[in-house]
């Protein structure tokens, strides 16, 4: 091998790889974890090195040229060879195993993990999977977990999310709540019954307020941020609370309040950082809950 005739560096490769495939030195520094002016210095560096113009730089995005389509085609087998090496160096060449962070909510955690964890487990034994059970929406491009169940389209450009489902919310209470208070036939008598709400009140008036309900922090019994506890309160008779209808068909002793109100659309995301999810063990895990979630 001529080793005088490799004069470029790993790091201005990796540059111009993820600059040709994310279409600006924006995107690919988002990608790369690195400043925009570094990317730039890096990809200018590797066209100095080389003798040739790779880009054509425009406001937004960078078009490749002849030459950058050609230097193109050989680095994306150097690319698929470094991403070979870092698995062999990891162990993971042949085994899948490590650590994979997974958050959602509790209640949402408590019903539907256990069973996919269990099956995940069977297929992928060397996966330890930890389970953040949380309301808040865990910062991916921060690694605080690597996939995150939520509730809303992720709108960070470094996040992949898939909608894999979508169930409803609607109002409940408890038989005995209803015995006690008699079913509202009217948005008026809905409006004076008391309500549970799910982590703070503030946050309930809204969209009860969004249902035609002239409500307000008054008319609410009690908050938390517990999806185990607000059922639990619920079903205890203290109140109406917007539940998933999922959650509610679990439970005999609850039933639906005011059928005539519209259905709350619930959607189910998962979510992974761009980066993490060419991690093989988080792709494994990313797909056991997108292929299990989805038959929800």
């Amino acid at each position: 091998m001529n080793w005088q005739a490799i004069s470029f560096d790993w790091n201005q490769i990796r540059a111009f790889l993820a600059t040709a495939e994310e279409g600006s030195l924006s995107a690919a520094a988002r990608a790369l974890g690195q400043t925009q002016p570094t990317l730039s210095r890096q990809v200018a560096g590797l066209e100095d090195t080389l003798g040739v113009v790779l880009f054509e730089r425009g406001p937004r995005t960078m078009v490749l040229t002849e030459a950058g389509h050609q230097v193109l085609a050989h680095v994306r087998a150097m690319g698929d060879a470094a991403t070979r090496v870092s698995l062999a160096a990891s162990g993971q060449s042949q085994e899948v195993e490590g650590t994979v962070s997974v958050t959602a909510t509790d209640l949402f955690a408590t019903h539907y993990l256990p069973p996919i964890l269990a099956d995940l487990r069977k297929t992928a034994p060397g996966i330890m999977v930890n389970v953040i059970t949380s309301n808040d929406v865990r910062d991916l491009t921060r690694r605080e977990a690597d996939i995150s169940i939520r509730h809303a389209r992720p709108e960070q450009p470094d996040l992949i999310g898939r909608l894999v489902s979508e169930t409803t919310a609607r109002l409940y209470a408890s038989t005995d709540f209803v015995e006690r208070h008699g079913a509202p036939d009217t948005l008026e008598e809905l409006a004076k019954v008391p309500f549970v709400g799910f982590e703070v009140a503030d946050s309930l008036v809204p969209i009860l307020q969004s249902l035609g309900l002239d409500v307000q922090e008054s008319n609410i019994a009690a908050t938390t941020a517990s999806g185990g506890l607000l059922v639990a309160l619920v079903r205890q008779g203290l109140g109406v609370s917007i539940l998933t209808q999922d959650t509610a068909e679990r439970y005999s002793d609850l039933v639906e309040v005011f059928p005539d109100l519209p259905p709350i659309p619930v959607p189910v995301w998962l979510v992974s950082h761009r980066e993490l999810h060419t991690s093989r063990r988080i792709r494994v895990v990313f797909d056991a809950l997108a292929d299990a979630l989805s038959s929800l």
